[in-house]
């Protein structure tokens, strides 16, 4: 696996920015690729290179993900812009579908225990830029 590339079979949820962004290079790397999205319309974003797949639906009804083959991923990404929605499919993808790898983004701090109680990996961009800034300031603070 290491030498290929190939990261297994991927499940994205969302395909705004970020999805899409991942659903492109994880494509590129070898994986296969599955995204969802409500909005066929957000596929535009993917790249004409992209292999995967895409379905179109609400990732919060069963079907949907079994359409997606979520019972054969090694990864679910939850990366919509709703933390609500990334929990409940995370959960369902940790829980029901036994999904080895879980991740969700997480925009609200406050809900970051919630997701980790359950076992989720999460990425909070909201985190990552104020560590980012923070770093910043003491930088220009250790220069002057």
């Amino acid at each position: 696996m290491s030498g290929s590339g190939f990261l297994g079979n991927i499940v994205i949820v969302g395909c705004g920015r970020l999805g899409s962004s991942l659903a492109n290079r994880l494509s590129q790397a070898g994986s296969r690729v599955v995204i969802i999205d409500r909005s066929r319309s957000s596929f535009s974003l993917l790249e004409p290179g992209f292999s995967g797949f895409r379905v179109t639906g609400d990732a919060a009804e069963r079907n949907v993900l079994v359409e997606a083959s979520i019972q054969e991923a090694d990864c679910l990404i939850a990366a919509t812009e709703k933390d609500t929605l990334n929990l409940m499919v995370a959960q369902v993808a940790r829980h029901v579908f036994s999904v080895p790898k879980v991740l969700a983004r997480v925009y609200d701090p406050k809900r970051e225990t919630v997701f980790l109680d359950a076992g989720i990996e999460i990425v909070s961009p909201t985190r990552l830029m104020v560590d980012t800034f923070l770093a910043a300031v003491r930088a220009r603070q250790e220069s002057a």
